[in-house]
């Protein structure tokens, strides 16, 4: 995985970037690296598998947005899945999140990178607390015990979290985007969504519970077979949700809008795939696709950008030695 030079300077102009008054993004990178030494890899979500494939578009939303994705038709992406933590070669197993980004290419000007994880909500609703609560998690069980009591917004994180249980597959995961985002139509309405990737492939029993690699090998061989595919599900939010709090759960009976289908037909392992150079910063948006006021929205922007610097820097000259 190269970067260019132009890419390298582009990314420092994020270098000073706050995430809020009291953590600037490089002290939340700092936390997440930790004292791990992996050069060129991602400080969070550090193992990943790349993938490829296609959304097919209903029509569906084509009222509510005017994103070009949401036309009739279908539009090629590159996607990574990954695990939660900073060590690129940690088992696949004991990851306690897991995730699924896509990068849509509309138009010479127009991207949207999409980054999904599978808890629902956030645990805290601004960047100062996730920072908190990611200092207490490497402290240990009574610190996050304390942390968790500290903070009753975290009830519905810690409801989902008591009944998640993690699948056999990256397939058969629920990815959500946990923030909110507006969509904005022609006549300039907005309607505030959150949206999750509902799975549409069953179970083949294929996992390897003694590879380190389990769930990339799974895919692999699910992939071998037939494509994975999900309906990409948009709940609507009203006037009694807060679109600006991501530790909120929005009520189950709120309308809801399938937009299309995810289709991913292809997978690669190669360190040096597309994706791994992809920078998938949930505000990278196109015409038609708003970001609501949520701080940890902006924060998590922030640190990517962060983390994006210091891996491309590393790989910049390590060109060169």
């Amino acid at each position: 995985m190269k970067f260019q030079l132009t890419i390298l300077m582009s990314s420092l102009l994020f270098f000073n970037l706050p995430v809020d008054a009291q953590v600037s993004a490089q002290k939340f990178v700092d936390l997440q690296q930790g004292k791990s030494d992996f050069p060129g890899f991602r400080r969070a979500h550090a193992k990943g598998v790349c993938v490829y494939g296609e959304f097919q578009s209903n029509g569906n939303l084509s009222s509510f947005s005017t994103a070009s994705l949401f036309q009739k038709g279908n539009t090629a992406f590159i996607g990574r899945y990954s695990l939660a933590g900073n060590n690129p070669t940690a088992p696949d197993l004991k990851a306690p999140v897991r995730s699924l980004a896509l990068s849509f290419n509309l138009a010479p000007n127009q991207q949207w990178r999409v980054a999904m994880n599978t808890p629902p909500v956030m645990a805290v609703k601004n960047p100062n607390d996730f920072y908190q609560q990611i200092v207490a998690i490497k402290q240990g069980g009574a610190a996050i015990k304390q942390f968790f009591e500290n903070h009753p917004e975290s009830a519905d994180f810690l409801r989902w979290k008591a009944n998640y249980l993690p699948t056999s597959s990256f397939a058969l995961e629920r990815y959500h985007s946990i923030n909110a985002f507006y969509l904005l139509s022609a006549s300039g309405q907005k309607q505030a969504v959150r949206w999750s990737m509902e799975p549409l492939v069953e179970d083949i029993n294929s996992l390897n519970t003694d590879s380190n690699d389990a769930l990339i090998e799974e895919l692999a061989l699910r992939l071998e077979q037939g494509v994975v595919s999900y309906d990409w599900v948009f709940s609507f939010a009203t006037a009694q949700d807060d679109e600006h709090n991501p530790a909120k759960m929005w009520p189950n009976e709120r309308e809801k809008v399938v937009a299309g289908k995810i289709v991913i037909h292809e997978v690669n392992r190669d360190q040096n795939a597309d994706c791994q150079g992809i920078n998938f910063d949930p505000l990278t948006l196109p015409s038609g696709i708003l970001p609501t006021n949520d701080p940890i929205l902006k924060a998590r922007s922030a640190a990517y950008a962060e983390s994006y610097r210091r891996r491309a820097k590393e790989q910049f000259w390590g060109v060169f030695k």
